[in-house]
Protein backbone atom coordinates (compact mmCIF):
# COMPACT_ATOMS: atom_id res chain seq x y z
CA UNK A 1 0.00 0.00 0.00
CA UNK A 2 1.16 3.41 -0.82
CA UNK A 3 1.44 4.57 2.57
CA UNK A 4 3.77 1.91 3.94
CA UNK A 5 5.99 2.33 0.97
CA UNK A 6 6.58 4.73 -1.45
CA UNK A 7 5.12 8.17 1.10
CA UNK A 8 6.49 6.43 4.21
CA UNK A 9 10.11 6.21 1.90
CA UNK A 10 9.39 10.22 1.12
CA UNK A 11 8.44 11.46 4.64
CA UNK A 12 10.98 10.21 7.12
CA UNK A 13 10.12 10.87 10.34
CA UNK A 14 7.55 12.94 12.09
CA UNK A 15 7.52 16.41 13.54
CA UNK A 16 7.38 17.30 16.83
CA UNK A 17 4.49 20.23 15.58
CA UNK A 18 1.08 20.07 16.31
CA UNK A 19 -2.10 21.48 13.99
CA UNK A 20 -4.77 22.84 16.38
CA UNK A 21 -7.06 20.20 17.36
CA UNK A 22 -11.09 21.47 17.63
CA UNK A 23 -12.66 20.57 20.96
CA UNK A 24 -16.22 21.02 21.84
CA UNK A 25 -15.86 24.81 23.01
CA UNK A 26 -14.32 25.28 19.65
CA UNK A 27 -17.16 24.26 17.74
CA UNK A 28 -17.87 26.17 14.35
CA UNK A 29 -14.61 27.70 14.15
CA UNK A 30 -12.14 27.99 11.18
CA UNK A 31 -8.61 27.35 11.60
CA UNK A 32 -5.52 27.84 9.35
CA UNK A 33 -3.56 24.54 8.88
CA UNK A 34 -0.98 25.30 6.52
CA UNK A 35 0.09 28.10 4.88
CA UNK A 36 1.31 32.10 5.78
CA UNK A 37 -1.13 34.03 3.36
CA UNK A 38 2.06 34.62 0.98
CA UNK A 39 2.57 32.30 -1.71
CA UNK A 40 6.03 30.59 -1.62
CA UNK A 41 7.96 27.25 -0.86
CA UNK A 42 10.04 26.22 1.30
CA UNK A 43 12.32 22.83 1.55
CA UNK A 44 10.46 20.53 3.89
CA UNK A 45 12.13 20.14 7.33
CA UNK A 46 15.09 22.63 6.56
CA UNK A 47 14.11 25.46 9.03
CA UNK A 48 11.73 23.40 11.35
CA UNK A 49 8.91 24.91 11.00
CA UNK A 50 5.58 24.15 11.38
CA UNK A 51 2.57 23.79 8.36
CA UNK A 52 1.02 27.06 9.61
CA UNK A 53 4.69 29.13 9.29
CA UNK A 54 6.04 27.07 6.13
CA UNK A 55 4.54 28.98 2.76
CA UNK A 56 2.62 26.98 -0.08
CA UNK A 57 1.43 28.22 -3.59
CA UNK A 58 -2.15 28.46 -4.84
CA UNK A 59 -3.47 25.17 -3.71
CA UNK A 60 -6.17 23.65 -5.50
CA UNK A 61 -7.54 20.43 -5.21
CA UNK A 62 -7.34 18.63 -1.66
CA UNK A 63 -8.20 15.20 -0.39
CA UNK A 64 -8.02 12.45 2.30
CA UNK A 65 -5.52 9.72 1.76
CA UNK A 66 -5.46 6.13 2.60
CA UNK A 67 -2.87 7.07 5.34
CA UNK A 68 -5.33 9.96 6.57
CA UNK A 69 -3.55 12.86 6.16
CA UNK A 70 -4.36 15.58 3.80
CA UNK A 71 -3.07 15.98 0.32
CA UNK A 72 -3.05 18.93 -1.83
CA UNK A 73 -1.63 19.99 -5.23
CA UNK A 74 -0.15 23.53 -5.84
CA UNK A 75 -1.92 25.13 -9.64
CA UNK A 76 1.36 27.52 -10.05
CA UNK A 77 3.82 25.09 -9.29
CA UNK A 78 2.71 21.17 -9.99
CA UNK A 79 3.73 20.42 -6.41
CA UNK A 80 1.36 17.44 -4.63
CA UNK A 81 2.12 17.80 -1.01
CA UNK A 82 1.17 15.96 2.15
CA UNK A 83 -0.03 17.52 5.36
CA UNK A 84 0.21 15.23 8.19
CA UNK A 85 -2.81 16.33 10.57
CA UNK A 86 -2.27 15.70 13.66
CA UNK A 87 1.57 16.54 14.06
CA UNK A 88 1.19 19.70 11.33
CA UNK A 89 4.15 18.25 9.22
CA UNK A 90 3.89 19.39 5.39
CA UNK A 91 5.91 17.66 2.81
CA UNK A 92 6.05 17.72 -0.64
CA UNK A 93 5.46 14.10 -2.41
CA UNK A 94 5.70 14.84 -5.93
CA UNK A 95 6.37 17.42 -8.46
CA UNK A 96 10.00 19.02 -9.40
CA UNK A 97 8.15 23.06 -8.61
CA UNK A 98 8.68 23.75 -12.18
CA UNK A 99 5.16 23.85 -14.12
CA UNK A 100 5.58 21.58 -17.25
CA UNK A 101 5.02 18.03 -18.17
CA UNK A 102 8.04 15.84 -17.76
CA UNK A 103 9.22 13.08 -15.97
CA UNK A 104 6.68 9.61 -16.74
CA UNK A 105 9.01 6.68 -16.08
CA UNK A 106 10.72 8.18 -13.05
CA UNK A 107 10.45 8.95 -9.38
CA UNK A 108 7.14 11.77 -8.66
CA UNK A 109 9.71 14.16 -7.15
CA UNK A 110 11.74 14.33 -10.58
CA UNK A 111 8.73 15.18 -12.63
CA UNK A 112 6.79 17.82 -13.03
CA UNK A 113 3.49 18.24 -13.65
CA UNK A 114 1.56 21.55 -15.96
CA UNK A 115 -1.62 22.98 -13.38
CA UNK A 116 -2.54 19.94 -11.59
CA UNK A 117 -6.10 20.91 -10.68
CA UNK A 118 -7.30 17.62 -8.73
CA UNK A 119 -5.87 15.18 -7.28
CA UNK A 120 -7.42 11.34 -6.11
CA UNK A 121 -6.79 8.01 -4.38
CA UNK A 122 -8.04 4.47 -5.94
CA UNK A 123 -8.94 2.06 -3.11
CA UNK A 124 -5.36 0.27 -3.86
CA UNK A 125 -3.43 3.47 -2.71
CA UNK A 126 -2.01 4.43 -6.36
CA UNK A 127 -2.31 8.71 -6.55
CA UNK A 128 -4.12 10.23 -10.22
CA UNK A 129 -3.46 14.03 -10.72
CA UNK A 130 -5.33 15.89 -13.24
CA UNK A 131 -3.57 18.37 -15.53
CA UNK A 132 -4.87 21.37 -17.03
CA UNK A 133 -2.05 22.19 -19.34
CA UNK A 134 -0.80 19.11 -20.21
CA UNK A 135 -4.22 17.66 -21.26
CA UNK A 136 -3.74 14.62 -19.50
CA UNK A 137 -4.55 12.24 -16.44
CA UNK A 138 -1.06 10.67 -14.97
CA UNK A 139 -0.71 8.26 -12.11
CA UNK A 140 2.04 8.24 -9.64
CA UNK A 141 2.05 4.48 -8.28
CA UNK A 142 1.56 3.39 -4.68
CA UNK A 143 4.19 1.38 -4.03
CA UNK A 144 7.29 2.69 -6.20
CA UNK A 145 6.16 6.32 -6.87
CA UNK A 146 6.93 6.49 -10.47
CA UNK A 147 4.57 8.68 -12.62
CA UNK A 148 3.06 7.35 -15.91
CA UNK A 149 0.80 8.67 -18.30
CA UNK A 150 -3.01 6.95 -18.11
CA UNK A 151 -5.08 8.95 -20.42
CA UNK A 152 -3.91 12.24 -23.24
CA UNK A 153 -1.24 12.48 -25.49
CA UNK A 154 -0.22 15.91 -24.43
CA UNK A 155 -2.04 17.40 -27.38
CA UNK A 156 -5.41 19.28 -26.87
CA UNK A 157 -8.45 17.57 -28.38
CA UNK A 158 -11.28 15.40 -28.57
CA UNK A 159 -10.45 11.64 -29.96
CA UNK A 160 -10.25 8.22 -28.73
CA UNK A 161 -14.03 7.22 -27.39
CA UNK A 162 -13.80 3.37 -27.49
CA UNK A 163 -10.41 3.25 -27.55
CA UNK A 164 -7.52 2.78 -25.47
CA UNK A 165 -7.24 5.89 -22.68
CA UNK A 166 -3.49 6.63 -23.12
CA UNK A 167 -4.11 7.47 -27.01
CA UNK A 168 -7.48 9.79 -26.68
CA UNK A 169 -7.47 12.90 -26.53
CA UNK A 170 -8.65 15.75 -23.44
CA UNK A 171 -9.11 19.37 -23.65
CA UNK A 172 -8.07 21.29 -20.53
CA UNK A 173 -9.46 18.45 -18.33
CA UNK A 174 -9.87 20.01 -14.69
CA UNK A 175 -11.51 17.22 -12.20
CA UNK A 176 -11.43 13.36 -11.36
CA UNK A 177 -13.24 11.06 -9.39
CA UNK A 178 -13.34 7.42 -8.73
CA UNK A 179 -17.32 5.79 -8.94
CA UNK A 180 -18.99 2.74 -7.09
CA UNK A 181 -18.13 0.78 -9.92
CA UNK A 182 -13.83 1.79 -9.94
CA UNK A 183 -14.40 3.90 -13.38
CA UNK A 184 -12.48 7.19 -13.30
CA UNK A 185 -14.55 9.77 -14.08
CA UNK A 186 -12.63 13.20 -15.89
CA UNK A 187 -14.49 16.80 -16.40
CA UNK A 188 -13.05 17.38 -19.95
CA UNK A 189 -13.83 20.71 -19.65
CA UNK A 190 -12.61 22.08 -22.78
CA UNK A 191 -14.89 19.44 -24.67
CA UNK A 192 -17.88 20.36 -22.39
CA UNK A 193 -18.12 16.39 -21.58
CA UNK A 194 -17.70 14.27 -18.51
CA UNK A 195 -15.67 10.67 -19.90
CA UNK A 196 -15.41 7.35 -18.28
CA UNK A 197 -12.05 5.38 -18.14
CA UNK A 198 -12.69 1.84 -17.17
CA UNK A 199 -9.96 0.84 -15.00
CA UNK A 200 -10.34 -2.44 -15.83
CA UNK A 201 -10.28 -2.99 -19.69
CA UNK A 202 -8.46 0.93 -20.17
CA UNK A 203 -11.65 1.81 -22.57
CA UNK A 204 -12.59 5.70 -22.83
CA UNK A 205 -16.07 6.70 -23.76
CA UNK A 206 -17.87 9.83 -23.10
CA UNK A 207 -20.59 9.66 -20.20
CA UNK A 208 -22.46 12.74 -20.39
CA UNK A 209 -21.90 15.78 -22.83
CA UNK A 210 -22.30 16.64 -26.47
CA UNK A 211 -19.49 19.46 -26.87
CA UNK A 212 -21.82 22.16 -27.30
CA UNK A 213 -21.77 25.24 -24.67
CA UNK A 214 -25.45 25.61 -24.15
CA UNK A 215 -27.34 25.66 -21.32
CA UNK A 216 -27.78 21.94 -19.71
CA UNK A 217 -31.79 21.01 -19.32
CA UNK A 218 -32.87 20.15 -15.70
CA UNK A 219 -33.04 16.49 -16.69
CA UNK A 220 -32.54 13.85 -19.11
CA UNK A 221 -30.63 11.00 -20.00
CA UNK A 222 -26.46 10.99 -19.90
CA UNK A 223 -26.02 10.47 -22.97
CA UNK A 224 -27.19 13.63 -25.39
CA UNK A 225 -27.53 15.99 -23.22
CA UNK A 226 -24.91 19.29 -23.49
CA UNK A 227 -23.38 20.37 -20.52
CA UNK A 228 -22.30 24.11 -19.82
CA UNK A 229 -18.87 24.22 -18.49
CA UNK A 230 -18.56 20.81 -16.42
CA UNK A 231 -15.95 21.79 -13.80
CA UNK A 232 -15.57 19.55 -10.99
CA UNK A 233 -17.35 16.52 -9.80
CA UNK A 234 -17.68 13.74 -6.97
CA UNK A 235 -19.44 10.30 -5.97
CA UNK A 236 -21.16 8.35 -3.44
CA UNK A 237 -21.05 5.10 -2.80
CA UNK A 238 -24.94 4.46 -3.82
CA UNK A 239 -23.26 4.62 -7.71
CA UNK A 240 -24.31 8.80 -8.03
CA UNK A 241 -21.73 11.44 -8.90
CA UNK A 242 -22.67 15.37 -8.84
CA UNK A 243 -21.25 17.70 -11.01
CA UNK A 244 -20.60 21.49 -10.56
CA UNK A 245 -21.03 23.26 -13.51
CA UNK A 246 -18.73 26.24 -13.44
CA UNK A 247 -20.72 28.61 -16.78
CA UNK A 248 -24.01 26.61 -15.55
CA UNK A 249 -23.59 28.67 -12.09
CA UNK A 250 -25.80 25.00 -10.74
CA UNK A 251 -25.08 21.37 -9.58
CA UNK A 252 -26.65 18.19 -11.37
CA UNK A 253 -26.96 14.55 -9.76
CA UNK A 254 -25.69 12.11 -12.14
CA UNK A 255 -27.25 8.45 -11.89
CA UNK A 256 -25.02 5.94 -13.09
CA UNK A 257 -26.91 3.66 -13.25
CA UNK A 258 -29.95 4.77 -14.85
CA UNK A 259 -27.86 6.72 -16.84
CA UNK A 260 -29.90 9.88 -16.09
CA UNK A 261 -29.23 12.92 -14.84
CA UNK A 262 -30.88 16.16 -12.56
CA UNK A 263 -30.33 19.53 -11.41
CA UNK A 264 -30.31 19.72 -7.63
CA UNK A 265 -29.13 23.20 -7.01
CA UNK A 266 -28.59 26.10 -8.73
CA UNK A 267 -30.95 28.30 -10.55
CA UNK A 268 -28.51 28.44 -13.85
CA UNK A 269 -28.48 32.41 -13.00
CA UNK A 270 -25.13 34.08 -11.57
CA UNK A 271 -25.63 35.57 -8.13
CA UNK A 272 -25.45 34.51 -4.39
CA UNK A 273 -28.88 33.67 -2.86
CA UNK A 274 -31.06 31.21 -1.61
CA UNK A 275 -29.29 30.05 2.02
CA UNK A 276 -32.24 28.82 4.27
CA UNK A 277 -34.25 27.64 1.88
CA UNK A 278 -34.46 25.14 -1.28
CA UNK A 279 -30.99 24.56 -3.21
CA UNK A 280 -33.11 24.27 -6.68
CA UNK A 281 -34.08 27.82 -6.14
CA UNK A 282 -30.34 29.16 -4.91
CA UNK A 283 -27.52 30.91 -7.12
CA UNK A 284 -24.61 30.71 -7.81
CA UNK A 285 -21.18 32.79 -9.30
CA UNK A 286 -18.95 29.83 -10.81
CA UNK A 287 -18.36 27.14 -8.10
CA UNK A 288 -15.26 24.84 -8.96
CA UNK A 289 -15.56 22.51 -6.47
CA UNK A 290 -17.53 19.90 -4.56
CA UNK A 291 -17.23 17.07 -1.99
CA UNK A 292 -19.53 14.27 -1.02
CA UNK A 293 -19.57 13.79 2.70
CA UNK A 294 -21.36 10.68 3.61
CA UNK A 295 -21.68 11.80 7.57
CA UNK A 296 -24.21 13.69 7.35
CA UNK A 297 -25.65 13.40 3.56
CA UNK A 298 -24.33 16.35 2.01
CA UNK A 299 -22.53 18.35 -0.59
CA UNK A 300 -20.28 20.62 0.17
CA UNK A 301 -19.67 22.86 -2.75
CA UNK A 302 -16.76 25.84 -2.79
CA UNK A 303 -18.96 28.87 -4.48
CA UNK A 304 -15.97 30.20 -6.14
CA UNK A 305 -16.67 33.74 -7.10
CA UNK A 306 -18.66 34.00 -4.20
CA UNK A 307 -16.44 33.12 -1.78
CA UNK A 308 -17.61 31.46 0.40
CA UNK A 309 -18.62 27.13 0.84
CA UNK A 310 -21.95 26.54 1.09
CA UNK A 311 -23.90 23.09 1.94
CA UNK A 312 -26.18 21.06 0.64
CA UNK A 313 -27.91 18.80 2.53
CA UNK A 314 -29.43 15.97 0.37
CA UNK A 315 -31.90 14.65 2.60
CA UNK A 316 -33.77 17.98 3.13
CA UNK A 317 -32.52 19.55 -0.07
CA UNK A 318 -31.73 22.75 1.86
CA UNK A 319 -28.19 24.82 1.10
CA UNK A 320 -26.78 27.10 3.54
CA UNK A 321 -23.29 29.02 3.69
CA UNK A 322 -20.79 27.47 6.44
CA UNK A 323 -17.46 29.37 5.43
CA UNK A 324 -17.21 33.07 4.19
CA UNK A 325 -18.88 36.39 3.94
CA UNK A 326 -19.40 36.69 0.22
CA UNK A 327 -16.83 39.36 -0.14
CA UNK A 328 -13.50 38.86 -1.13
CA UNK A 329 -10.84 38.50 1.44
CA UNK A 330 -8.31 36.80 3.83
CA UNK A 331 -9.84 35.83 7.19
CA UNK A 332 -9.65 36.21 9.95
CA UNK A 333 -9.69 32.88 11.68
CA UNK A 334 -12.35 31.76 14.18
CA UNK A 335 -16.06 32.43 13.29
CA UNK A 336 -16.60 30.53 9.78
CA UNK A 337 -19.28 33.43 9.00
CA UNK A 338 -16.76 35.92 9.17
CA UNK A 339 -13.75 35.22 7.73
CA UNK A 340 -13.34 36.28 4.01
CA UNK A 341 -11.74 33.66 1.38
CA UNK A 342 -10.22 34.62 -1.58
CA UNK A 343 -11.10 32.20 -4.55
CA UNK A 344 -11.03 28.99 -2.72
CA UNK A 345 -11.15 25.77 -5.23
CA UNK A 346 -11.01 23.03 -3.37
CA UNK A 347 -12.78 20.78 -0.75
CA UNK A 348 -13.03 17.62 1.61
CA UNK A 349 -14.99 16.33 4.70
CA UNK A 350 -12.64 14.13 7.29
CA UNK A 351 -13.42 12.95 10.40
CA UNK A 352 -16.13 15.96 10.88
CA UNK A 353 -14.08 18.69 9.70
CA UNK A 354 -14.37 20.59 6.55
CA UNK A 355 -11.02 21.24 4.61
CA UNK A 356 -10.90 24.18 2.02
CA UNK A 357 -8.07 25.06 -0.06
CA UNK A 358 -8.16 28.87 0.45
CA UNK A 359 -6.56 29.48 -2.78
CA UNK A 360 -5.52 32.46 -3.39
CA UNK A 361 -4.88 33.63 0.26
CA UNK A 362 -2.01 30.70 -0.08
CA UNK A 363 -3.58 28.46 3.00
CA UNK A 364 -5.37 25.20 4.09
CA UNK A 365 -8.57 26.22 6.11
CA UNK A 366 -10.22 24.12 8.48
CA UNK A 367 -13.18 24.27 9.61
CA UNK A 368 -15.37 22.56 12.69
CA UNK A 369 -18.54 22.02 14.39
CA UNK A 370 -20.43 22.24 10.83
CA UNK A 371 -21.12 18.58 9.80
CA UNK A 372 -23.81 17.16 12.06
Amino acid sequence: MLRRNFIHTVLGAASAFAIPRFSRAQQTSVTTVAGTGVAGYETEGSAGLPATATPVNNPYGVVVGPDGALYFCEVNTGRTRRLELGLGRLTTIAGSGESAYSGDAGPALRASFAAPHEIRFDADGHLFVVERDSHTVRRIDGITGIVSTLVGTTEAGYSGDGGAASAAQLRQPHSIAFDASGNLLICDIGNSRVRSIDMESGIITTLAGTGERVATPDSGPLSGTPLLGPRSLCTDPDGNAYLVLREGNAVYRLDLQGSSLRRIAGTGMKGYSGDGGAAIDASFNGPKGIAYSATDHSLYIVDTENHVIRRLALGSGIIDTILGTGARGDGPDGRPLSCMLNRPHGVVVHAGVVYVTDSENHRIRAVAGVVS
